[in-house]
């Protein structure tokens, strides 16, 4: 369903199909689509609403630019350019906004016609050949700004082989419902995730068959429209044309939408986890591949090409840890910016967490003080997240209820004093002991269990992981809490065997698609399954998954055998990660940076990963993909329990 635009006649008069205006240039279509008019009245109004972007010397044309991207010209005469003006009044300039219908000019069309020219008006859309999918015109004796014509917007087109980025955020808003239904929104690696006001007016066939867009899920109270590695791109021409969503929270809590309180509750706590994670994704894990690169340089057997204690490694190493030790700050800003908290009073709160002396006395579990036998201890709370999280929920609750008792002419200053006092104490004395407490003996625990279980564990995880991802924590909004269990992981024990045997899946998937993608010769799936494996080997799978592997049963099974052998391997080895990024580019997280020499994990990594890829990409090459087979539709979503 292509968008809209009505263009209006310029002035009063007959309109005429483009190929019987009296000039070759025009008629034949060369200066772009549009309608020809034969005036009857001289008043000249604006076809579309927009932006005057030019006003011809001559005064004969006039240029307007939507905010859909149409660039319209109204060409008053032919060849009245000769006339220099003289039969011109122009009531705007460049730069004027306008809106369709407003007066714009008065044609004197008896000076015209005794200078011997045709007075005929046309409106044109010059760049037609970029943006419209098609013009409808027609043909009768109408007043001016009566509309005649309907432009229809292309879904998404390609410029300089990339995505147009303004039509598909046209595209993609226009079929959440518009602007008026988005509550919010936000955005991961790969997705667009609104908040809706009501998901039912959003049209998920429509955006499904969009090029640029690769599926539609519907998790955790939040509309995610799935782009891949574009997501960025596609978020800023959104916010483009929504601009009011730059400065709103960046979400909205699920609303009363007719389920039952626990998994309304629920789908609010996983999409403040969502929110309050996804912004610093990409720093972590680019921290994650800088320090894994560090300890390669320092290998004894590449000669230490880097001194561990040297200035270099040191500053370097500084960039690497500081996003991790400042992980508070980052997702106290995170989290406030999600529910529309001050983000600086959350930050303040995070630098408190990881002030220096707070970390001395954390790191010897110095005493607060003593209750009833209750010993509080100080703990340290660099690389931590969930506390954070609670904070920054703490304190919007607190700041919101100082808003509403306290003077206005108190609110600069004593609001975030009392705010950033209160949270900071409830952190540091209960919450955050008790959440840090179980964060930390859970990511120890996955840890022990994974690396306990061995080759049965690896394999199990391997093989099922992503069919477990898909099916069911994408149901329940869960997909996102393993980020944070990962990071806490490696920020509390400094490792992750889980994420190793993860790490094994992405490769795999990327093999199955690479295949695909080799193996086709419809150009549209060739070029998504190149860009998809690509995206794959970096650590990003949903391109693949959701793009190719998915609609074709056979490639994601093919996929998950592959990473069924390489988590056994990895299993088997014992492997583990340092890092946060998994995948190909990944590959310097499996270096342990406290002891560089043992190489276990990455030679875990480098056989379990070429195994994953022979594996998933030869039996997706034998049996698991040809360009006969029909490629399905996407994977229904099953209802979450109680929404029904």
């Amino acid at each position: 369903m292509a968008k809209k635009i009505p263009l209006l006649t310029p002035a009063a008069g007959q309109v005429i199909g483009l190929k019987k205006v009296d000039d070759q240039v025009f008629s034949s279509g060369m200066m772009g689509q549009g309608f020809g008019l034969e005036p009857s009245s001289g008043q000249v109004v604006a076809p579309v609403a927009g932006e005057v972007a030019m006003v011809a010397e001559a005064k004969h044309a006039i240029g307007f630019t939507t905010s859909d991207g149409l660039e319209v010209l109204v060409h008053m005469g032919i060849n009245t350019v000769e006339m220099k003006g003289a039969p011109f009044e122009i009531e705007v300039k460049a730069g004027d906004k306008v809106v369709a219908g407003q007066a714009i000019a008065t044609m004197d069309l008896t000076k015209v016609k005794e200078a011997g020219y045709a007075t005929t008006i046309v409106t044109l859309v010059t760049n037609a050949q970029d943006v419209l999918e098609g013009l409808d015109i027609e043909e009768k004796t109408v007043e001016a700004g009566t509309p005649v014509a309907t432009a229809y917007l292309k879904k998404a087109t390609k410029k300089s082989g990339k995505l147009d980025y303004d039509a598909l955020a046209s595209t993609i808003i226009e079929n959440v419902g518009g602007k008026e239904n988005v509550n919010g929104l936000i955005h991961c690696i790969t997705r667009l995730r609104f908040y809706l006001k009501d998901e039912s007016k959003a049209h998920d066939a429509v955006l499904q068959d969009t090029p640029g867009v690769i599926d539609i899920m519907h998790a955790a109270g939040q509309y995610q429209v799935v782009i891949g590695n574009e997501v960025t791109n596609v978020y800023d021409a959104v916010l483009k044309q929504m601009p009011e969503l730059d400065d709103a929270p960046a979400a909205t809590p699920v609303q009363n939408d007719g389920k039952n309180p626990v998994s309304r509750a629920f789908n609010n706590l996983i999409g403040f986890i969502t929110g309050s994670m996804s912004p610093v994704i990409g720093v972590i894990a680019a921290s994650g591949i800088i320090k894994g690169m560090l300890a390669l340089l320092t290998l004894p057997q590449l000669g230490s090409l880097l001194s561990p204690t040297s200035t270099l490694y040191l500053s370097v190493s500084a960039m690497a840890d500081s996003a991790f030790f400042f992980l508070p700050i980052l997702v106290g800003y995170a989290a406030a910016k999600r529910i529309g908290g001050d983000p600086i009073v959350a930050a303040t709160i995070g630098g408190v967490l990881t002030y220096p002396q707070i970390i001395t006395w954390g790191k010897s579990f110095k005493s607060m003080f003593t209750i009833f036998g209750f010993h509080f201890q100080f703990l340290n709370y660099t690389y931590s997240i969930f506390p954070m999280i609670l904070a920054a929920w703490l304190a919007k609750k607190l700041g919101d209820w100082l808003k509403k008792v306290l003077p206005s002419y108190l609110q600069m200053i004593f609001n975030p004093m009392i705010t950033v006092l209160v949270v900071s104490t409830i952190t540091l004395v209960i919450t955050g002991p008790i959440i840090q407490g179980f964060a930390n003996g859970l990511a120890v625990l996955i840890n022990d269990l994974v690396h306990a279980s061995g080759w049965l564990g690896g394999l199990v995880i391997g093989a099922f992981y992503q069919v477990l991802v898909i099916q069911v924590l994408v149901i329940f909004g869960l997909h996102w809490g393993v980020v944070p269990l990962v990071a806490q992981q490696i920020a509390g024990t400094h490792e992750s065997a889980l994420n190793a045997i993860i790490s094994s899946t992405m490769v795999s998937q990327g093999a199955a698609v690479l295949a695909v993608a080799i193996k086709s010769h419809k150009k549209d799936t060739k070029s998504l399954g190149i860009a998809a494996a690509i995206s794959a080997f970096c650590g990003v799978t949903e391109p693949a998954i959701y793009g190719i592997n998915l609609r074709y049963r056979k490639v994601f099974i093919s996929g998950l055998a592959g990473s069924g052998v390489g988590g056994l391997i990895t299993g088997l080895m014992h492997g583990s990660m340092y890092g946060f990024t998994g995948s190909l580019i990944g590959f310097s997280s499996f270096f342990n940076p406290a002891h560089p020499t043992q190489l276990t994990s990455f030679y875990a990594f480098l056989l379990s990963s070429l195994t994953a890829i022979i594996v998933s990409f030869v039996l997706t090459w034998v049996w698991g993909y040809n360009d006969q087979m029909a490629m399905g539709k996407k994977v229904e979503k099953k209802q979450r329990p109680g929404t029904k």
